[in-house]
């Protein structure tokens, strides 16, 4: 065989290849690559989007946090203010309960002095009666009255 036809026939079949491939094969591949080229693209384009929402969305959530604490802080200083005014209206009414019965105890140790006078005032009649039926029952004479009523004295 010739060298010549063989290179000649090599060309051929090659070419024939080459315009086969260029025909039936490149195209799907390159469509094929156009389509993943855009895929990607639009990938990026989403991530860039994703990413952007992501920022966004991290400061509205960085808002809302700031304005819960605050809201929170309010409402604690509310709180405790709500138990300071608990607390001076329940030292009121102790006060004013502490106050009564106090003032109840007064009353009650008033009357338990006008009770003890009274009963004082009735053994002192009782002694008098008694030092009285006993001067009367003896003689009548000072010595004996200034010794009844010394007595009377000790025992008042």
């Amino acid at each position: 065989m010739n060298l010549n036809a063989t290179l000649i026939a090599q060309i051929v079949v090659f070419m024939i290849l080459w315009w086969f491939t260029m025909k039936f094969v490149w195209p799907p591949i390159t469509k094929a690559l156009d389509e993943r080229a855009g895929k990607i693209a639009d990938g990026l384009a989403a991530a860039d989007k994703a990413k952007l929402e992501l920022a966004n969305a991290n400061k509205s959530v960085q808002e809302q946090l700031s304005q819960s604490r605050e809201e929170i802080a309010k409402r604690i200083a509310d709180a405790e203010k709500r138990g300071n005014a608990l607390v001076e209206d329940a030292k009121s009414r102790a006060t004013a309960e502490a106050d009564k019965i106090v003032a109840d105890a007064k009353a009650e140790a008033a009357q338990l002095v006008v009770q003890a006078r009274e009963a004082l005032r009735e053994q002192v009649a009782g002694l008098a009666i008694k030092g009285a039926e006993q001067i009367l029952r003896r003689e009548v004479s000072a010595q004996v009255h200034a010794d009844l009523l010394s007595r009377l004295k000790s025992e008042l």
